[in-house]
């Protein structure tokens, strides 16, 4: 298994499934970027980073990492979460690059309760992989992080250009989801 590498139909119905979707179809549209793949925080190696970069055409991959968060209300139906986004980009102007997707998501996904009408709206009567949305979002936020170990990191893994995103959510899952 660690050498497998995380195929997209390799999916479960959670919040992330349509948030990556989501996020996938929408910065190409504002980036003039073709689509480019979104894997699971896995790639634990430099030579796991090469093969999900050889599923893009052009040096672009992100990878997303599922971060549950403490209820802050004893209100138990409500459910916050945040999602912890690596984007990476090689080529002639990897930081142009970078600049693009981060302004992307910036603007897709930091208008609070809009990102999630915006996403609610979006997922009516969409299915992957068998599934349909058993969410219902309530805010969203973003924040950028900036630290010296993520540019070694990226350096490392020979990307040239890399940033890294929290996107904080709040969402309540359907009934019938609860009962599966």
């Amino acid at each position: 298994m660690a050498n497998q590498i995380w195929a997209p139909t390799d999916s479960f119905n959670t919040p992330m499934l349509w948030i990556n979707k989501y996020l996938a179809e929408k910065i190409p549209v504002l980036t003039g970027l073709e689509s480019f793949p979104f894997f699971p925080s896995t790639p634990s190696t430099i030579n796991d980073l090469t093969q999900y970069f050889n599923q893009s055409t052009q040096g672009v991959a992100a990878t997303w990492d599922r971060l549950i968060r403490m209820r802050r209300s004893p209100f138990p139906h409500i459910k916050q979460e945040q999602a912890l986004y690596y984007f990476y980009a090689q080529g002639s102007a990897p930081t142009d690059t970078m600049v693009q997707i981060q302004e992307s998501v910036l603007r897709l996904m930091d208008r609070e309760d809009e990102t999630a009408v915006e996403i609610n709206e979006w997922a009516k009567g969409k299915e992957f992989d068998g599934m349909t949305c058993k969410f219902q979002f309530h805010r969203f936020r973003i924040y950028q992080l900036e630290e010296v170990r993520d540019i070694i990191d990226f350096g490392t893994a020979r990307t040239y250009g890399g940033n890294k995103i929290i996107i904080d959510f709040e969402y309540h899952q359907m009934q019938d989801i609860i009962n599966n």
